[in-house]
């Protein structure tokens, strides 16, 4: 078998890696045909992400003039560590404040300690989601490594 079919992540293994990261890089096409990277964080979304964002974000442009991304999750320090998947994607803006509510209130869930969501917090999100859209990262192709899996070598 080949080095690169030893690293690839099976589905399973792509799915908990997802879970277990934090912040996915987001690559789109700006206006002048260059990629335009930003970090988000991110919710796993059936076999993609899905995240929020201002809607007049420079990626949220792009977004409307090509409906696709490139989205990278990396982990590892050193090389036999290097851990990622990355994904080309049909990406779905969402307009509808409920949804994009939804997707702020997951986001909400997973990167803060606040345990059951209070009025309060739901009232500041839900206005935030009048400001927002929702992404939705649903990968055409997907790549995936872990050099964990060759025990050392190379």
């Amino acid at each position: 078998m080949s080095r690169r079919g030893q690293i690839r992540m099976t589905p399973d293994e792509v799915r908990t890696f997802l879970d277990e990261q934090r912040v996915a890089n987001v690559a789109t096409i700006g206006p002048n045909g260059r990629p335009h990277v930003v970090p988000v964080w991110y919710l796993p979304h059936d076999d993609g992400v899905a995240t929020w964002t201002y809607r007049t974000s420079q990626k949220v442009a792009n977004l409307r003039r090509l409906a696709q991304a490139t989205v990278l999750v990396e982990a590892g320090d050193s090389y036999e560590e290097l851990s990622g998947v990355s994904m080309e994607c049909d990406v779905e803006i969402i307009d509808d404040p409920e949804r994009v509510l939804e997707i702020g209130s997951g986001l909400t869930k997973r990167y803060s300690s606040v345990g059951a969501p209070t009025e309060e917090l739901t009232e500041f999100l839900r206005a935030q989601a009048t400001k927002r859209v929702g992404l939705v990262c649903t990968p055409t192709k997907t790549v995936s490594w872990d050099h964990g899996k060759l025990g050392g070598t190379y």
